[in-house]
């Protein structure tokens, strides 16, 4: 918060930002605290509209604007696929109350597990930008920094990987589109990671990075490991807010300017925001005692042990 403030001061539109935060924080625990999957559904939605509005934020900008309808339409796209899954569980269980659901879930047949499963992953794969729905989140950064960091790192694009493991009773019976969400968590943690070495914009490049470090998180989950998949998300929360935040410090110093390639010997004048950034650099590469090192290392062993 401290950071935003600073981060924000000055700015024209100052109040709608922080009202648009706000809501943002109402809508994320909503969706994680939500009892059943209509509630979760609605805190899905919200969070989606509070990241169209915080990425248009600086609407005067036409980039801004095209980057927001971009998000919301993706993320539109899977909000319906979760609704059509959601029908089918009213359908066959009579209730949307995760105990009921789960008690059920054995009785599904089928067809009803395979279709709910992929309806949930059609969600969870446009909200965490894994592919083929990955383009938005890369434009997402047309938003404030902070916003990057909250939003586009920490909390809303990993919700794809909270909504598998709240609902793996239901995945569980419905291992093939386990795989698939492995197989995609795996392209594209290697696709991104390829992407963001070409990357000129300082943000862009810890975006491109945030899809890779989430492929990971897909993996876990699709290979059952909800626990290893979990803790990433976790850590990773951690290690790229600080990275982003770093970022939005640079950025600041040198009046906005975000091209990488115009960056350099900063050491010298910012030595603590170099310290940060080393630190989040090495947890986000995985070398210990850091603790990306102890997030991704179970992960990998789970990928090994299947």
């Amino acid at each position: 918060v401290a950071y935003s403030l600073g981060y924000m001061e000055g700015d024209d539109e100052e109040r709608r930002y922080f009202a648009y935060m706000a809501l943002f924080v109402f809508s994320m625990l909503l969706l994680v605290q939500s009892g059943n999957l209509l509630m979760l559904l609605v805190g899905w939605g919200l969070v989606g509209l509070s990241s169209y509005l915080l990425i248009g934020f600086w609407h005067e900008r036409p980039s801004a604007v095209a980057a927001a309808k971009k998000a919301f339409v993706m993320n539109a796209i899977g909000d319906a696929t979760m609704a059509l899954a959601l029908f089918i569980l009213i359908q066959q269980t009579g209730s949307l109350n995760f105990e009921v659901v789960f008690t059920q879930a054995n009785s599904l047949s089928t067809w009803s597990a395979n279709l709910v499963a992929l309806g949930l992953l059609g969600g969870a794969v446009a909200k965490s930008a894994q592919l083929p729905l990955q383009t938005w989140l890369p434009d997402a950064m047309e938003g404030p920094t902070p916003v990057s960091a909250l939003i586009h790192a920490a909390t809303m694009v990993t919700a794809g990987v909270y909504l598998i493991a709240r609902t793996s009773p239901l995945f569980e019976q419905a291992p093939r589109v386990l795989e698939l969400s492995a197989g995609l968590g795996a392209i594209t943690l290697v696709m991104a990671g390829l992407i963001a070495l070409v990357q000129t914009d300082i943000k862009r490049v810890i975006a491109y990075s945030t899809m890779s470090q989430i492929g990971y998180m897909f993996l876990a989950v699709g290979l059952g490991a909800f626990a290893n998949g979990m803790f990433h998300l976790m850590t990773h929360a951690f290690f790229k807010a600080l990275l982003f935040m770093a970022a939005g410090i640079i950025i600041h110093a040198l009046s906005g300017e975000q091209d990488i390639r115009k960056m350099g010997g900063l050491r010298r004048l910012m030595p603590f925001t170099y310290v940060a950034f080393i630190v989040g650099t090495l947890s986000l590469i995985g070398i210990p005692p850091f603790s990306g090192f102890f997030s991704k290392d179970p992960i990998l062993a789970a990928a090994l042990a299947h």
